[in-house]
């Protein structure tokens, strides 16, 4: 299993901000969807990220009485779904790549026998 430092991850998510990166790996993920997403809510299901915590911070919410107050904790539950969805995410997505390199790696070694 490959290894990366700290800094071959920084300058791997600094590249990764130049838009033209990203035309190749949308046409992969676009036709990927189904499975990733299959993938995704799996792994957000294995996690107890989306069982009974869940639905008692959604009650909570939508119980709140002020509507200020309802749309900030809304809105909080909402970022913080996001954002264990995108490192759910990312984390599929490593593992997709290592498993797409893994397969072209012994089909390489395959034809050369």
């Amino acid at each position: 299993m490959q290894t990366y430092t700290a800094e071959e991850v920084d300058a791997a998510v600094e590249a990764l901000s130049d838009p033209k990166r990203f035309g190749h790996a949308q046409e992969v993920v676009t036709h990927a969807a189904p499975g990733l997403q299959r993938v995704l809510g799996a792994a957000l299901q294995a996690g107890g990220w989306f069982g009974e915590a869940h639905e008692a911070q959604l009650a909570q919410v939508s119980g709140t009485e002020d509507p200020t107050e309802r749309a900030r904790a809304i809105g909080a539950l909402v970022a913080e779904e996001t954002r264990l969805a995108m490192l759910v995410g990312v984390s599929v997505g490593f593992e997709l790549a290592r498993e797409l390199s893994a397969r072209r790696h012994d089909n390489n070694e395959g034809m050369q026998r």
